[in-house]
């Protein structure tokens, strides 16, 4: 099993040349983030990561978290000291306020930490994302004295956090959250119910875990509308600050899962002993909005997921090739058997590999910057811009990418062969790994029905068509290159597609189940083509910089093979998904229960 080298050359022509990371040094609250940094931290990070995290990855998957006789959990060996240096680091500040002791980096420069981190060791880092998501709402949300309390353990990653909607009646459904919260004298709430999916609910790692809860207060209104957030440490806090008596919530059960093993999944129960003390977050009747500022977060992230085990699983699949002999590759040389890397079928699953790795990470940095603009940028219209550019763009980040996780986590199995379904080879487990990240933080099919239901009407639609207009504005840039002219035509046939796919769902939006039935491969076509536009500007960066003699040749001109192999090769056949679009609901409600089990 190969180690994990994190792919910073990437990242930062990715961060600096396509994205241009120096508009946001020009804001001043970033300027002391600057390239030079950024590139010390990143480096760093990788160091880190790559030494102390990633190494417990396979060991961790293979311990799992155990739950102990008295409802505490033990992680597996290595965890808790592994995550003492991570805070000691102060690696899960970075992106924070420097009010609560956050090094104020851009969240862009967070997402490129939570892809190292991912990479290295998916179960460990669920800790610290779940808990940044959980700052975020604090932050966004909280009274003062509530952020004067939790929010500079929470930051520095001494006290983790996590989210708290599922329960075993209510799932996607989270209107049908049944939690009580019964409102104190002292104006405090006492928490009663169960709630299960709760990622880290308990742990050995830190001191205090703040679990943020859906609950519903004394005559509530029915549905989402009557759904309220709280606060509910693990431990009481002083009014020094210090920890006070346990607070009534414990962990029943742990689930044994298909993978990441190593984060205990867990069934917590709040107020077997008369209600746990909760604080309210915000106003009453007002936590899903407050639980989306923490989803919407967690989104991107469970994308990156998505982004980071492909990575992981790739330079296993590619160093696995470089060294497995079998068979003799066309036109071999000498005798003995080749290099399965030589092999043209193994050369396209591991250039499918990296050229669909390389897009996911642009959409997902593109989509991190447009955030850091959106929230801090000087100009109003600038910071609306790219407001709307996120959130058209989260739904395709989540989905998409994890949707491409599974397909090439499974191509780094194959790549594999036979030793690839043996575990001890460590590459299935980024197979089982990835299959989570297309059912939490909102399955993919409703990431879907968010676009088609929310992202689709922005402005009467004109928010997609211009962003598929920035997309048609590559071409005159595309037309000076003769070699990359396959790559204008297929870019120009898949936005053709992508935009009449677009209109008809305009046309038809007032057919509910006609929408909702055309969502997914809606979802997957524009995702896709909006990748392809970035492998697309991603060469005519390349190509440019190759023109001024500047850079890596050999770096320089292996972006535009990528560049082209997604565009020319992986592109081409996602045009067919607009019949899909176009079809609607036909055929899906043909056959009724009786007719499907026949």
């Amino acid at each position: 099993m190969t180690t994990y080298a994190a792919p910073l050359r990437d990242i930062e022509f990715v961060l600096n040349d396509l994205l241009d990371y120096n508009q946001l040094t020009g804001i001043e609250r970033f300027a002391h983030a600057d390239v030079a940094v950024v590139h010390d931290l990143l480096t760093e990070a990788g160091r880190f990561m790559g030494e102390t995290i990633a190494p417990l990855n396979q060991s961790g998957d293979v311990q799992g978290s155990v739950r102990n006789a008295d409802g505490s959990v033990t992680t597996p060996k290595g965890f808790a000291a592994a995550y003492s240096a991570y805070v000691q680091g102060g690696w899960g500040a970075v992106p924070f306020e420097p009010e609560f002791g956050g090094g104020g980096f851009p969240w862009i420069i967070g997402v490129a930490l939570q892809e190292i981190l991912c990479s290295a060791n998916m179960a460990f880092s669920m800790a610290p994302l779940l808990t940044q998501g959980a700052i975020d709402a604090v932050e966004h949300q909280a009274s003062a004295e509530l952020k004067a309390t939790y929010l500079p353990k929470m930051v520095s990653g001494e006290w983790t956090g996590t989210m708290n909607l599922t329960e075993p009646d209510a799932g996607s459904d989270v209107g049908a959250v049944r939690t009580r919260a019964d409102k104190q004298a002292d104006g405090t709430y006492k928490i009663k119910g169960t709630k299960i999916y709760i990622t880290f609910g308990e742990h050995d790692m830190a001191d205090n875990i703040v679990h943020l809860v859906l609950a519903r207060t004394q005559g509530a209104p029915a549905g989402t509308r009557g759904i309220s957030c709280f606060i509910v440490p693990k431990f009481l806090v002083n009014a020094d600050g210090s920890l006070g008596e346990r607070n009534d919530v414990s962990c029943v059960s742990i689930e044994h899962k298909m993978g990441i093993k190593a984060s205990p999944t867990c069934v917590l129960e709040f107020g077997e002993k008369g209600g746990a003390i909760g604080y309210l977050l915000g106003e009453e009747n007002r936590g899903m909005q407050t639980m989306f500022i923490m989803m919407n977060q967690a989104r991107l992230s469970v994308g990156l997921e998505g982004l980071s085990l492909a990575e992981r699983a790739y330079q296993q699949a590619l160093a696995f090739a470089q060294e497995r002999r079998q068979g003799r590759a066309p036109g071999a040389q000498g005798g003995g058997s080749s290099a399965i890397i030589e092999h043209p079928d193994v050369r396209r699953m591991l250039l499918t590999m990296k050229s669909t790795i390389e897009a996911m990470r642009r959409l997902h940095y593109w989509n991190a910057l447009a955030i850091d603009l959106g929230r801090h940028h000087g100009d109003e219209a600038v910071r609306n811009h790219n407001n709307e550019v996120a959130a058209l763009l989260t739904p395709l980040s989540k989905a998409w990418a994890t949707d491409m996780s599974n397909e090439l986590t499974g191509i780094a199995i194959q790549v594999h062969g036979g030793m690839g379904f043996i575990e001890e080879t460590g590459v299935a487990q980024h197979y089982r790994d990835a299959r989570i990240t297309t059912i939490y933080e909102g399955t993919n099919g409703i990431q879907a029905m968010d676009l088609v239901g929310r992202k689709l009407p922005m402005r009467g639609g004109a928010a997609v068509r211009d962003h598929l207009g920035t997309i048609g504005a590559l071409d005159p840039e595309l037309a000076k290159h003769p070699e990359l002219a396959q790559m204008r035509d297929e870019l120009h046939k898949a936005l053709t597609a992508t935009s009449e796919a677009t209109e008809w769902l305009l046309k038809h939006g007032s057919d509910g189940t006609a929408l909702l039935s055309a969502a997914t491969p809606y979802l997957k076509l524009l995702a896709t083509v909006t990748a392809a536009s970035l492998m697309a500007r991603s060469a005519l960066v390349a190509l440019k910089q190759l023109a001024a003699g500047g850079g890596d040749e050999k770096f320089l001109r292996a972006k535009v093979t990528t560049a082209r192999f997604f565009c020319e090769q992986l592109l081409p056949p996602t045009c067919g998904l607009l019949t899909s679009v176009t079809a609607g609901s036909t055929h899906l409600f043909d056959l009724d229960a009786q007719a499907l089990n026949a």
